[in-house]
């Protein structure tokens, strides 16, 4: 009884979550989606020289590139595999979310299945070509919206979980990302522009 009130303190559940729990499909997807905002976060660096967008940048890269490997920390803890045959976002489905399909303004003419606010490669692309004012813009465009996206999922996550250490991360990425987003749009304000419109 001892052993079994210690695991559910540390882990907040008695075993270990499975391959189709909302848990393992958290950790894999919120995973992905924060490599993407890496990758976001070195381009737009390489591009400008303006100290606040670069500080920004260096910010979102560490702290998201840290979660990143807790998130593959959990699944290997959980003895589960890092990718899934479950579909991106399954593990929402049914409760007010549903699987992913598009999201607005950034799905590929292909149709291809996009997690919440994940960028296609023609705006990877388009982020990659941009510099300077314009690069800066669009980074804090498409990062505003990467960011509602990130919002979306945790707060699933903390609806679905019962799990500790899931649950204070999501509450945590609710936070910070919702604290950047109020920044972000304070600097595109800085900058004469807006957050894009949704469905743009």
């Amino acid at each position: 009884m001892a052993v079994a009130f210690a695991v559910l303190w540390i882990t907040g559940r008695v075993g270990a979550p499975s391959d189709s729990s909302a848990e393992a499909g958290f950790a894999r997807d919120m995973a992905t989606h924060h490599a993407q905002a890496v990758e976001m976060s070195f381009t737009v660096r390489d591009a400008t020289t303006a100290e606040d967008v670069r500080d920004l940048a260096g910010d979102i890269l560490t702290g998201q590139a840290t979660q990143r490997g807790m998130f593959m920390g959990w699944l290997q803890q959980w003895g589960l595999d890092q990718g899934s045959i479950q579909p991106r976002m399954a593990w929402m489905a049914g409760h007010g979310h549903g699987q992913q399909t598009t999201s607005p303004g950034t799905a590929e003419a292909s149709g291809q299945t996009l997690m919440p606010g994940m960028l296609s490669d023609a705006d990877m692309k388009r982020l990659a070509d941009a510099k300077a004012k314009d690069a800066e813009i669009l980074y804090l465009q498409l990062m505003i919206r990467h960011h509602e996206g990130g919002v979306e999922m945790a707060e699933a996550a903390l609806k679905l979980s019962d799990d500790t250490q899931v649950t204070g991360t999501a509450r945590h990425i609710v936070n910070s990302q919702t604290g950047e987003i109020k920044l972000m749009t304070d600097m595109l304000a800085k900058r004469g522009a807006q957050p894009l419109p949704t469905g743009s």
